[in-house]
C-alpha cells in the first residue's frame, strides 16, 4: 500500500458534502426554475450565444468613437489565422513614422519576413534550452515549460526588436503573405513535432554519454532540417529587393518628411505643356531603390532606435512589488538577443507614459487579455456593454492582481494604441486601438476600450524611454528579478 496518501483524497472520502448527488442537483434545478429571469436568460443565451445575449445596446450607444488625441495610420492590417499579433502590432508602431517621414499615402512592412526568421530563431532557442536542461526529468516543471511551445507564433515586443536588429525589415511588396503565413497552424504543428523529436534525440544521446561538443554539432545539423521546413513552408526571404513607391503631392507633404540624399528619389511629375494634358500625369515624389538589403532598408527608412524602447507592466500582485525590474527566464527567440524585461509600475505611472507617447505622435504597443468583456464585431472592450454578470446573475469580483495570479487574464493578444480621449480634468476615459484582425472586425478594424476595461485588462506596453520619469528610468538600472515561465507575470496564452 502506498504510504503517501493525498490529504485531499482523505477529505473527499470522509466528507459527505463532497459528492454531487442527485438530490443536490434536483435542488439546484428547482432554484433555477423558480426564478423567471433565469428562464429568460437561458432562452436568450441558448438561442443567440452568451455574448449576443449579454450585449447591452445602451452601453454601445453610450460609448463615443471620437478621441481628443488620435494618430493617423495606414490601412488596417490582418494577421489572418496566425498568432503574429505581437509582430503586427510592433510593425504598426513603426510604419506610422515611415508614412509620415516619407510622405506616403500608405505603407505596410512584411510581417512574413520576420515570421520566417522568428521560426528559425525560436527553433534554435528551443534546442539550446534543451541542451541546457539535459538532466531535467521530462515531467519537471521547467522542462514542461520549455517543451510547451517550441516554435509557436506568439511573442513580446523585445522579441520583435531582437529580430529587427538582426535581420532588418522589408516592405510587404518585397515578401508578401503566403498560405502558411496566413494560416500557420499546420506548419507550426509539424515544425514543433520535429523539434520535440530532436529534443528526444539529444537527451537520449546525452543519457548514453555523448559530450556537449558532439551534441552541439548534431544540433547544428538539426537546424539545417529546420531551415528546410521553414523555407518550404514560407519560401526564402529576399537578400536584396527593389522598392518603388510614390509619395503624395508636394502640397500635401509633411515638411518634416525628407528624401534620401543619395539621388535615388526625385519628382516624377513632368513639365506641364500647353497641349491640355499636363495635369493627366500622376504626381508626387518617386522613391526608387534597387538591390537594397533588409538591413539597409531598416537603417535608411526606419528612423526609430528600438534600443530606446522598454517594457512596462502593471502587475499588482504581492509577489511582484512595484518599482522592480523583472526578467523572463527561459523565454525569447534570438539566442544572444535582448532579454525580455518589464519594469512593474503603478497604474498612474503606466498610463501617463502611454499618454505622453501618444501626445508625442507615436503609437504604443500593448498586450492584454482580449477575451474579457469584448465584442469583436462591434469593436468594443467594455464591461457595461457586455453584461454577462446580469445574464448569469453573478458578479466577477477579482481584482487585477488576483486575476493574474489565478491565470484568469493572461496576455493573449497584442495591439496598437493610437488614440485616447481626455475628459475635462485631463483624465482618460476611452482609448482607440488599431487591431490586426482585418477591416471586418470592429469599426473598419479599429476598437474602442473604456478606461475601466483598460485598467483591468491591459498588462504590458512598450514605451520609448524619453517619455519616462526619472524614477521609472532608474528601475532599468537595477538588477532584474528572474521570473520563471510558470509565474503569473510571464505566464500567457499564446497570441490570438
Amino acid at each position: 500500500m502506498n504510504e503517501t496518501t493525498n490529504t485531499s483524497d482523505i477529505a473527499t472520502a470522509n466528507d459527505p458534502a463532497a459528492e454531487l448527488t442527485a438530490e443536490r442537483l434536483n435542488e439546484y434545478s428547482a432554484r433555477f426554475n423558480a426564478d423567471r429571469a433565469n428562464i429568460i436568460a437561458s432562452t436568450a443565451a441558448t438561442g443567440n450565444g452568451v455574448l449576443k445575449a449579454a450585449t447591452d445596446q445602451r452601453g454601445l450607444r453610450r460609448l463615443p468613437r471620437e478621441f481628443s488625441i488620435e494618430l493617423k495610420q495606414g490601412s488596417i492590417t490582418s494577421q489572418r489565422r496566425s498568432g503574429r499579433c505581437w509582430m503586427f502590432a510592433s510593425l504598426n508602431v513603426l510604419r506610422q513614422d515611415v508614412i509620415r517621414r516619407w510622405n506616403l499615402d500608405d505603407f505596410e512592412f512584411s510581417e512574413t519576413y520576420l515570421f520566417f526568421y522568428d521560426k528559425l530563431e525560436k527553433s534554435n532557442h528551443y534546442l539550446e534550452e534543451v541542451l541546457a536542461t539535459l538532466d531535467e526529468p521530462t515531467d519537471s516543471r521547467l522542462f514542461q515549460a520549455i517543451n510547451g511551445y517550441p516554435a509557436d507564433d506568439g511573442g513580446w515586443w523585445a522579441m520583435f526588436a531582437a529580430l529587427a536588429a538582426k535581420y532588418g525589415l522589408v516592405p510587404k511588396s518585397a515578401y508578401p503573405e503566403n498560405a502558411n503565413s496566413k494560416d500557420s497552424e499546420a506548419f507550426t504543428q509539424y515544425l514543433n513535432a520535429k523539434l520535440r523529436e530532436f529534443a528526444l534525440e539529444l537527451r537520449t544521446a546525452h543519457a548514453h554519454g555523448a559530450d556537449v561538443e558532439t551534441l552541439r554539432r548534431r544540433k547544428t545539423e538539426m537546424m539545417n532540417d529546420v531551415y528546410r521546413i521553414v523555407a518550404v513552408a514560407l519560401g526564402e526571404p529576399p537578400a536584396t529587393f527593389d522598392w518603388v513607391v510614390r509619395g503624395k503631392d508636394d502640397d500635401d507633404e509633411d515638411k518634416s518628411a525628407k528624401t534620401g540624399d543619395d539621388g535615388k528619389t526625385g519628382d516624377s511629375k513632368p513639365d506641364k505643356t500647353n497641349d491640355g494634358f499636363g495635369d493627366s500625369f500622376v504626381s508626387g515624389k518617386l522613391i526608387v531603390e534597387h538591390d537594397i538589403t533588409p538591413m539597409e532598408f531598416y537603417a535608411k527608412y526606419v528612423k526609430q532606435d528600438l534600443d530606446h524602447y522598454v517594457g512596462l507592466v502593471n502587475a499588482p500582485m504581492a509577489r511582484t512589488p512595484f518599482g522592480r525590474l523583472y526578467r523572463l527566464a527561459h523565454d525569447g527567440n534570438v539566442v544572444g538577443g535582448q532579454p525580455i524585461e518589464f519594469a512593474n509600475v503603478r497604474l498612474d505611472v503606466f498610463k501617463k507614459a502611454i499618454i505622453d507617447q501618444l501626445r508625442g505622435g507615436r503609437p504604443v504597443w500593448f498586450a492584454c487579455d482580449c477575451d474579457q468583456f469584448a465584442l469583436r464585431g462591434e469593436g468594443v472592450f467594455d464591461r457595461t456593454s457586455v453584461r454577462v454578470e446580469d445574464l448569469f446573475g453573478i458578479e466577477y469580483t477579482m481584482g487585477k492582481g488576483d486575476r493574474l495570479e489565478y491565470d484568469v487574464s493572461p496576455s493573449n493578444h497584442a495591439m496598437t494604441l493610437i488614440g485616447v480621449n481626455l475628459d475635462a480634468d485631463g483624465k482618460p476615459d476611452r482609448w482607440k486601438i488599431e487591431n490586426s484582425w482585418g477591416k471586418d472586425a470592429g469599426r473598419d478594424g479599429y476598437f474602442t476600450a473604456t478606461d475601466e476595461w483598460f485598467d483591468d485588462y491591459v498588462n504590458e506596453v512598450a514605451i520609448h524611454d524619453d517619455v519616462l520619469d526619472e524614477a521609472t528610468k532608474a528601475i532599468f538600472a537595477t538588477e532584474p528579478v528572474m521570473v520563471q515561465p510558470w509565474e503569473p507575470i510571464s505566464r500567457a496564452t499564446r497570441c490570438a
